[in-house]
């Protein structure tokens, strides 16, 4: 199965919105998603595990999840626990009045993107004032006062400059979950990652990981959730996306780039997943 591009809030003149204290059960979770925007996950109880890019994360009390835009992800609550937390969205537009050459308020979503770390575990004082400011805007957003929107872009700015002078801690655990994964999946995720515009493929990787493919193959989306085809699809999409917004290179250039063979097969896949064109996300995300 392809990731799903879960539409939330762009095409919404106040690109916010937030799903507040909700507990699910595990055959109520998204498959493999991601969003335009920036979301955030808080994590009041419950236990499970949340895979994101290419890694697998527990799931725990005061754990805090940061998504950059176009971040493939999925969360996988414990039956017996599942986990009850706060998912907060927000769009680029939100933060165009904010910062300056020296502070960017997004800069704990580009660190988590640089670093390949999304996950922040909060206690204390911190864990208490980020409970707090998510509170205060779930009460903006339900009784909508006078100045509600300007209330929940001032408790939004407060809550990202909190996790911006809260660093991520040096070693970040990825719990159990990671730890019983194998070694050679640890291994080849981020193999993946890194020779995206290459010809990969299960022969190739099986080969690398020194397998066989059919335990590759089954060993792999046990972990993941998805076949190898579709999880290198999809990361080739994302990267795809990034470079048409971010690059003056043209669609031909940037399909080359991102490994697919032509520059149709890059038309007709782009459009399957994302909904519009190559041209149209260019025209329609380029700043």
């Amino acid at each position: 199965m392809n990731p799903i591009r879960k539409q939330l809030i762009e095409n919404n003149p106040f690109p916010f919105d937030l799903v507040y204290q909700n507990t699910k059960q595990p055959e109520h979770e998204l498959p493999d998603h991601f969003h335009d925007g920036y979301e955030l996950v808080y994590v009041y109880k419950g236990l499970g595990r949340f895979f994101i890019g290419s890694t697998f994360y527990d799931m725990r009390e005061g754990d805090l999840f940061l998504l950059p835009p176009n971040t493939i992800h999925r969360a996988f609550p414990d039956e017996r626990e599942p986990v009850t937390s706060t998912a907060l969205f927000f769009g680029p537009l939100l933060m165009k009045w904010a910062g300056d050459d020296a502070y960017s308020p997004i800069r704990c979503f580009e660190i988590a993107r640089k670093k390949s770390i999304y996950k922040m575990e909060l206690a204390g004082a911190v864990r208490s004032q980020v409970e707090e400011l998510l509170g205060r805007m779930h009460h903006e957003r339900v009784h909508q006062s006078f100045g509600y929107s300007q209330a929940i872009v001032i408790h939004l700015l407060h809550l990202l400059l909190c996790l911006n002078r809260h660093s991520f801690t040096s070693d970040p655990s990825l719990g159990e979950a990671f730890a019983l994964m194998p070694k050679w999946m640890k291994e080849i995720l981020p193999y993946i990652d890194q020779h995206l515009t290459g010809p990969i493929g299960l022969s190739h990787l099986s080969t690398k990981a020194s397998v066989s493919p059919p335990h590759f193959s089954r060993v792999f989306k046990q972990w993941t959730g998805m076949n190898v085809t579709d999880f290198i699809l999809s990361k080739r999409i994302v990267m795809a996306k990034e470079q048409l917004v971010t690059t003056d290179e043209n669609i031909e250039v940037i399909a080359s780039h991102c490994g697919f063979e032509s520059t149709s097969y890059f038309y007709k896949t782009f459009k399957r997943i994302t909904g519009i064109t190559p041209t149209e996300y260019k025209k329609k995300y380029r700043v």
